[in-house]
């Protein structure tokens, strides 16, 4: 491969997802070091007073600061933006960074959101609280509900936001249908894709505007640095959400840029392993539990949309037990299993949502959400799931089930 080979869009795009995610965005200096290089640097220099104000004044190309651009972070871009299918991509500090960026670049006073109701903790605050503190409407509704969609449209609303799967309810949300209504009523998509990835699923292909992400999750995979991004066209990349992050500043790190782009190159076979042993741990505790929510199981209720949509059921689902004391005891008797309310990592990881990532959202919203007192969400990692399945079997005996 050549130096620039991976910023070549006439090849790269060409490319199978997984070759995809080794090789694109790769940029290599006048060493020709195989790895990418880490560019630890807040600014750059130039050779005449003439350059820099040709490349401040978009008549040049070059680096002008790294709050704008940096060397390490464009080659994580483009790597996200070629696995995503978009024309480009922007990365910020956190997955929240990235949600909210994606949603403030593009709003104004006055204008109205419908949100899905089933989200993370933080993105629901985002849609509750943030937005309406400034003059910015928002609805919620039951993501999986098209009618709903439907019905809560009004002449202002500008955007439609949700996850799919949803955290922690694994609510499938129709992305062809739901991207189709908002298409035809001049609507703006902002998808969260944090619990599938492009590596099992492309909501682009479905019709949707903006994929944002936690790359912090499955993207990094191993738990080290926090990372978000924000996939789209050009036009919005560059026009609207640049200006934005330009004069907000919730950039990603060089460094936090360079792990993320060495979890890709594994991703595709990360996602794919931690599905097959999400969907073997999932079917050997189905019984044992009150109720389980696996898309890869026949059992959820939109199993067939989940697989006609996701290459995959992704490593994670929620399942529940008789209440909050019980859940409780049940995280306390794991051995090798985690408590982290992390998810995507390559280890085993299990949290109480009510308690943590959903801590901060009122008991009326929890509830009507689906989340339980007695509700676990689990994120099943890269461990013999066989291990994993005697773990949960020991610490499901312990609480008598």
């Amino acid at each position: 491969m050549k130096k620039t080979t991976g910023f070549d869009r006439s090849k790269t795009r060409n490319w199978r997802p997984a070759t995809q995610a080794v090789r694109g965005g790769t940029w290599r200096s006048e060493h020709g070091e195989t790895s990418e290089a880490l560019f630890l640097t807040s600014g750059y220099t130039y050779d005449s007073a003439e350059e820099v104000a040709a490349r401040f004044a978009g008549e040049a190309q070059g680096m002008t600061y790294s709050r704008l651009q940096n060397p390490t972070a464009a080659m994580l871009e483009e790597r996200i933006a070629l696995m995503e299918g978009a024309e480009a991509c922007r990365t910020q500090a956190t997955g929240m960074a990235a949600m909210t960026t994606a949603l403030l670049c593009q709003l104004s006073a006055g204008d109205h959101v419908v949100a899905a109701k089933a989200a993370f903790g933080s993105c629901r605050w985002l849609v509750d609280t943030l937005l309406p503190r400034f003059a910015i409407e928002t609805s919620v509704v039951d993501g999986r509900d098209l009618d709903a969609w439907k019905a809560a449209i009004k002449p202002n609303t500008k955007l439609f936001f949700f996850e799919t799967p949803a955290n922690p309810t694994m609510d499938i949300v129709d992305l062809q249908a739901v991207c189709d209504l908002a298409k035809a009523h001049g609507i703006t998509t902002v998808v969260d894709n944090a619990f599938a990835t492009a590596a099992l699923q492309r909501p682009l292909e479905f019709g949707a505007d903006v994929v944002a992400y936690s790359a912090t999750k499955l993207m990094e995979g191993q738990g080290r640095v926090l990372a978000g991004a924000v996939c789209g066209t050009e036009k919005f990349i560059n026009e609207v959400l640049l200006p934005f992050q330009r004069n907000t500043g919730p950039n990603l790190s060089p460094f936090n840029a360079w792990v993320v782009l060495k979890g890709l190159e594994t991703l595709d076979l990360r996602a794919r392993r931690q599905s097959e042993n999400a969907l073997a741990v999932g079917k050997a505790i189905e019984g044992r539990v009150r109720r389980i929510l696996h898309p890869g199981l026949a059992s959820h209720p939109q199993h067939n949309l989940a697989m006609r949509q996701m290459d995959g059921c992704g490593p994670i689902f929620s399942f529940f037990l008789e209440d909050r004391a019980q859940a409780m005891a049940f995280l306390n008797a794991l051995e090798l299993v985690d408590i982290s309310n992390n998810i995507g990592d390559a280890r085993s990881l299990c949290c109480h949502p009510a308690s943590t990532t959903h801590y901060g959202v009122s008991a009326e919203a929890r509830a009507d959400m689906g989340i339980e007192e007695g509700m676990l969400r689990i994120n099943i990692g890269l461990e013999d799931p066989r291990d994993l399945i005697a773990d949960l079997d020991q610490a499901l005996t312990k609480v008598g089930l």
